[in-house]
């Protein structure tokens, strides 16, 4: 049982390493390419990208924004807005564009005036759920007091008793070990 436990623990310890490594990795990939994840918690897209999606998204200049990209723009006190390109108007730095989710039948009211924007890369259906619930701090706090079990518990001595050496013989008439000269 003991042996299991062992192996398993391992296991456990390699899986966190592994993923300890992914994090690291991505945190890099993200800010070298200025990749970010975005969530839709609306229907917009729909059926493209559905409600509870998490998308990557990656930052580009509006000198290459096209029709037909579906793009993430900031607004001024309003949250972000992430439809597809229906129009592209403008030159030099920035671009004026117009945009509509596929869901919906027209157009955005008013165009976006902007000078880079977020490009979805990516999407994945229903993943922003189990994203905000990672992000609970109850399952936070779990997973960081798993983890500090798990290297206690790997690190604590196990009840290995090392086994003891034989003392060397004495030599009766010298009291000294065979072999061992002055």
């Amino acid at each position: 049982m003991n042996r299991l436990a062992g192996r398993v623990g391992n296991a456990l310890l390699w899986v966190a390493s592994i993923a300890g490594v992914a994090c690291i990795t991505l945190v890099l990939l993200s800010t070298l390419f200025h990749v970010t994840l975005i969530m839709f918690k609306t229907g917009s897209m729909s059926p493209t990208i559905p409600t509870g999606s998490l998308a990557v998204v990656r930052e580009i200049p509006a000198s290459e924004i096209k029709i037909g990209d579906v793009v993430t723009v900031d607004r001024d006190g309003a949250l972000p807005v992430t439809h597809r390109v229906t129009s592209v108007n403008g030159s030099g730095e920035g671009r004026q564009i117009t945009m509509r989710g596929d869901a919906n039948p027209v157009d955005d009211p008013t165009p976006y005036d902007v000078t880079s924007v977020r490009l979805v890369v990516a999407s994945v259906p229903q993943l922003a759920y189990t994203v905000v619930w990672m992000s609970n701090p109850l399952v936070l706090g779990s997973i960081a007091i798993a983890a500090g079990l798990l290297v206690t518990w790997s690190f604590w001595p196990h009840g290995d008793k090392a086994v003891p050496r034989e003392a060397p013989q004495l030599n009766p008439a010298f009291g000294r070990p065979p072999g061992v000269q002055l």
